[in-house]
């Protein structure tokens, strides 16, 4: 429950203030398409797994798929700050942001590999189940009303904003 109707949303609504400092530091004319493009890199990074959580079984190989992304997701967003800091003014308000869409996911991971102990455990050759490294729908799937809700909030505070982002900086360079 934590997972879904706390770090899930708070994760959403951060996204959504980047954007927001990103708008307030005129993103178009400075980093412009290159930095918008990292975040939709950033986007597939997190949201591969994401989807997999809320659609399929989590086993060994979700969790394996989320600990990885979540590295690279890592390396990405530092890759995505050095950009920022060399190009344009990054506020103390959108560090911390920052540090909310660093952490967020991080949490995720480590409640998911709580609450699927015995596969994450696996992973290591660790504990009396063997890895399960199928794909497969889940069993108890999540209610449709949560379901559209999630899908609705990633589409409104992250697709959106960012495609926005997106075309300003295109707009911006032809200008």
């Amino acid at each position: 429950m934590v997972l879904l109707y706390f770090i899930l949303p708070l994760w959403l609504l951060a996204g959504f203030c980047d954007w927001l400092c990103h708008r307030a530091t005129d993103i178009a004319h400075t980093t412009g398409r290159k930095e918008t493009l990292i975040h939709f890199l950033m986007f597939a990074e997190a949201g591969i797994p994401l989807i997999a959580a809320l659609l399929l079984e989590i086993n060994a190989l979700i969790i394996a798929v989320m600990i990885v992304l979540f590295f690279i997701h890592e390396m990405t967003a530092l890759w995505d700050v050095n950009i920022a800091i060399a190009s344009r003014y990054v506020s103390p308000y959108e560090q911390h942001v920052h540090s909310f869409l660093e952490m967020l996911p991080l949490m995720a991971v480590l409640l998911v590999c709580i609450l699927h102990w015995p596969q994450f455990l696996s992973l290591f050759g660790a504990g009396d189940v063997p890895a399960d490294f199928t794909l497969r729908m889940r069993e108890e799937p999540l209610p449709v009303f949560y379901m559209v809700s999630i899908f609705l909030g990633i589409i409104l505070l992250e697709l959106i904003p960012y495609a926005e982002e997106y075309l300003r900086g295109r707009r911006a360079k032809k200008g």
